[in-house]
């Protein structure tokens, strides 16, 4: 079985020693928790515990602290925490008095940061008018006349010539770039309202120089000097925080840690409830840490527990946790990918990882393409730590033996006859391309897909019975009724098409009609097994029609389903004939191109083929296999860890 067992574990004890217990739960790595409530028929002294978690805000403030100073955090170990024995008190104290030194540096930070936008955006501006061989100081205690500086967009400055009659609306550039021009206005006192809203119509933007003493060139240089001395604060403030930082590293990782730790272990609390000055807590463990577990619980006083098989408990779903052997594991990402299965059914991981291979082989059948995918998957598990690349090594493998087979190089097909001679083979083994090949391959196609769905239907009643699905076992389309008439379907037909007649009137009546009729009542026949008392339809005229249209989508699947096999002999003649294109395309290139042509080509083909094969080949596991033995409803076993809050 691919499934850890697990068993339910409920803890009764005196309050005083749930911070013991939930310390116990979370070293140990190994308990997934689960609501109390639902273990419990009378839950009405139960009472939740209402409480503020003391150790996540500190930790959040902390973490975001140091976040905001752009320095990582270490996580130390649960062991290496608990030699430092620190105190409460001085922990939460120390989270707090860091966080607000490290916000204080922040803030100066922020305040002299703007300070140099500040300075270097007036720099900036003042440069525009560096021409003008003016005192901004004095022109600002002028009585008669207003001076604006700014900048109009290059449409507006062209409008300007509209108002030519105007003596008043004059308009002095001094730079400008494609679609702005800077410069300043002057107009009298008694006129500016008039004229500022002739500007204000060619969208003006006003400048607030109102900083600017001198020329504006000795505006510009000391607005400049101005924002190296905010930068040189900035930098004191920097090396004060890298200082801080590095006296305080280790002290703050520690205190990082144990808020961390702590915070996940008060995380089981939400789980428990109390009563009388007692708390319950339930969780999930796997069986083979029974022992080790709960002679942890030993050593608390008030501490009593229970402990019952999963297999028990299958009302409340028991969480899943996969183990398959090293070939398989990689498997699990396409098992988890369609959903887990529950603690009841069989983990299809192993069977899937058999059928992706071998499919993914035949299809993509070809000795260069295989050792490509191979190097490619190669790559991706060392170098880039990608499950996938685990998943395309034994695909590549399973390529390069049905290359063999078939006898094809990265398109050639001849490269190979060599060695079929010197095995003793007039020529090799599969040539694609001949027309009674290529009805073989289809009809070994089809053939595969029988195999597997006969497969399917088996693993679905192993998993229905052990369900105590006696109705989907014994009589459903995939149960044993299904399997009966499929069975007899494919057999009957082949046989006769092999020249044996045994579409007998017997034959037919107990293999075909007989397991149809079964399937037609399997809701009565499923009741009256599993003593329903509603066994019997209250409108007999719906239940009939229902039921006719749904054995006849029965009927549909079991074609559909076989059918859709040919595609695994398809991308057979589909690979000959793409690689046949190229060599086409290449002969007709000639010279040098030619081999270009080959290597393009082959490349677009395994990019393609590559990625089409994986979706068909999952395809048929998950629609044609999966659909008929698995649900793929199952939780995940997740057991409390410290992890790195997100």
């Amino acid at each position: 079985m691919a499934i850890i067992k697990v068993k339910i574990i409920s803890m009764i004890g005196q309050l005083r020693e749930l911070d013991a217990v939930t310390a116990i739960c979370g070293k140990s790595h190994l308990f997934h928790p689960d609501n109390a409530m639902n273990f419990y028929s009378n839950t009405e002294s139960f009472l939740p515990l209402s409480e503020d978690n003391p150790y996540q805000a500190p930790l959040q403030q902390l973490s975001s602290s140091i976040k905001s100073i752009g320095q990582p955090l270490h996580l130390f170990s649960e062991e290496e925490t608990e030699k430092k024995q620190l105190k409460p008190i001085q922990a939460l104290h120390y989270a707090q008095a860091m966080s607000n030194r490290i916000a204080k540096l922040q803030a100066q930070h922020e305040k002299i940061s703007k300070e140099v936008q500040r300075h270097e955006q007036d720099a900036k501006d003042a440069a525009h008018f560096v021409g003008l061989a003016i005192d901004l100081k004095k022109i600002r205690v002028c009585q008669f006349i207003s001076i604006h500086f700014g900048s109009l967009p290059r449409a507006g400055y062209e409008q300007l010539k509209t108002y030519e009659d105007n003596p008043f609306v004059v308009f002095f550039p001094c730079t400008s770039d494609e679609k702005t021009v800077w410069g300043v206005y002057i107009c009298p006192i008694d006129q500016c309202p008039e004229i500022d809203r002739i500007f204000s119509r060619l969208y003006f933007q006003p400048l607030n120089l109102e900083r600017f003493d001198g020329t504006p060139k000795e505006a510009v240089e000391q607005f400049k000097q101005e924002a190296e001395a905010s930068r040189n604060e900035l930098k004191k403030v920097d090396d004060e925080i890298q200082q801080l930082w590095k006296n305080e590293q280790e002290r703050c990782n520690l205190i990082y840690s144990w808020l961390t730790i702590k915070n996940t272990y008060f995380g089981i609390r939400k789980y428990a409830f109390q009563y009388n000055g007692f708390f319950i807590l339930s969780g999930w463990i796997p069986q083979e840490a029974e022992n080790s577990f709960t002679s942890k619980l030993d050593q608390c006083s008030s501490v009593e527990y229970n402990l019952d098989d999963a297999s028990n408990e299958l009302v409340h779903s028991p969480p899943v946790k996969l183990h398959n052997h090293r070939p398989f594991k990689a498997f699990e990402y396409f098992t988890e990918m369609y959903g887990l299965p529950n603690y009841s059914e069989i983990d299809p991981t192993p069977l899937l990882a058999c059928i992706f291979v071998t499919l993914f082989g035949i299809m993509f059948g070809d000795v260069g393409h295989g050792i490509c995918a191979f190097l490619l998957g190669l790559w991706m598990w060392k170098k880039k730590n990608m499950p996938l690349g685990h998943i395309l090594m034994p695909c590549g493998i399973s390529s390069c033996i049905f290359g063999f087979v078939f006898g094809s190089v990265f398109g050639f097909e001849h490269l190979l006859d060599p060695l079929y001679y010197a095995l003793g083979f007039s020529e090799k083994p599969i040539s694609v391309m001949e027309g009674s090949t290529t009805t073989n391959i289809l009809i070994f196609a089809v053939s595969i897909g029988v195999v597997l769905l006969i497969v399917a239907m088996f693993l679905n009643i192993i998993s229905s019975l052990r369900q105590r699905h006696y109705e989907r076992a014994l009589f459903g389309q995939n149960g044993v009724a299904g399997l009966i008439f499929y069975i007899s379907i494919v057999f009957g037909f082949v046989l006769q098409l092999l020249g044996t007649p045994v579409m007998t009137p017997l034959y037919v009546t107990l293999l075909i009609v007989l397991p149809l009729l079964v399937m037609f009542f399997r809701e009565v026949f499923g009741g009256l097994m599993e003593h329903k008392p509603d066994w019997k339809p209250e409108k007999w005229g719906e239940f009939i029609v229902q039921n006719f249209f749904e054995l006849f989508e029965f009927l549909l699947s079991y074609l559909s389903n076989t059918v859709s096999f040919l595609r695994v002999g398809a991308f057979v003649l589909v690979h000959a004939g793409m690689m046949n294109m190229v060599f086409t395309l290449a002969d007709m290139v000639g010279g040098v191109g030619y081999p270009i042509v080959l290597i393009i080509g082959n490349i677009f083909v395994m990019a393609l083929e590559g990625l089409l094969v994986s979706i068909h080949v999952l395809r048929l596991n998950f629609y044609e296999m999966f659909s008929r033995f698995y649900d793929g409803d199952g939780r995940p076993f997740t057991p409390v860890e410290v992890r790195v809050p997100s």
